[in-house]
């Protein structure tokens, strides 16, 4: 059992049942240069496991991660573990204990492994009131790290680098990460190996998981919301949605017995993909 990363030192943050959502999302919308991206996400995250966000390409997945962080200009309610966060700048949002590992990553390629964690390190040792980093987690959690400390990351395979992008979030005694297509451009044997690194991080930590492999989803994740068009389409139990075929080619342009999905392709096509712009700054 992995011990939690949690600080026990956290007065400011009021307490949670274990049935109330670690993050709540409540219409959020999204406005870039006049084109309206989100239309209305309501979104729970559990406080505990790991919940995906899916949808076809273009849906609005990423641009909604990047609202809940500050990333993009956004409106509506989110709020983490009772407090609200929606009129927060980026790095006031992340001190409330929230990771993010962006869709490609965003290691160093030019620095070593050790380097890249460091960089990460949110306080200043011996900063008044300043958690230390948690190497020791980091380190249970993904050895070869520590093995690799002088690596130049740019030198890793791609789930290596996933485990720095990871571990990083895990270093600040985050209490969410939030993974934008961790898997995205991967091959098979490296999905599996990312696979595991992400079921091992949510022992620790819950996880947010932005997704478009349902083999990874169906293994991985308890609770799912999908986007269609900028909007939630659906929130549920994720075993429940992959097998239901009808419902999972509406709304994510698959059936839950296709190859992705790890079982045989269906013999009716797939519908049509939706047509939509997403933006991404």
């Amino acid at each position: 059992m992995i011990s939690s990363p949690f600080s026990s030192s956290s007065s400011s943050v009021p307490p949670t049942s274990p049935a109330d959502p670690l993050l709540s999302v409540r219409d959020l919308r999204v406005v870039i240069d006049g084109l309206h991206i989100l239309h209305g996400v309501d979104l729970d995250v559990a406080p505990a496991g790991v919940t995906a966000l899916l949808g076809r390409n273009g849906a609005g997945k990423t641009t909604a991660v990047k609202a809940v962080m500050g990333l993009v200009p956004r409106t509506g309610s989110v709020r983490f573990s009772g407090v609200e966060l929606s009129s927060l700048p980026t790095h006031l949002v992340v001190r409330h204990g929230i990771g993010y590992a962006p869709e490609d990553r965003g290691i160093f390629a030019g620095l070593t492994v050790a380097e890249n964690l460091r960089l990460a390190e949110r306080g200043a040792r011996g900063e008044t009131g300043a958690d230390e980093p948690n190497y020791p987690l980091v380190h249970e959690l993904f050895p070869e790290l520590k093995q690799r400390a002088g690596q130049l990351a740019g030198t890793l395979s791609g789930g290596q680098q996933q485990m720095v992008a990871i571990g990083r979030t895990l270093l600040n005694r985050n209490r969410l990460i939030i993974a934008d297509e961790p898997t995205k451009g991967l091959a098979p044997k490296i999905v599996a190996e990312v696979a595991e690194v992400l079921a091992r991080a949510a022992e620790a930590v819950p996880v947010l998981l932005v997704e478009q492999n349902l083999a990874l989803v169906r293994r991985l994740a308890g609770t799912c919301a999908v986007l269609a068009d900028g909007r939630t389409a659906h929130r549920g139990d994720t075993a429940e949605l992959l097998a239901d075929e009808e419902a999972a080619r509406r709304l994510l342009g698959v059936g839950s017995r296709h190859p992705l999905a790890g079982g045989p392709r269906p013999a009716v096509a797939p519908a049509a993909p939706v047509v939509t712009a997403e933006v991404k700054p």
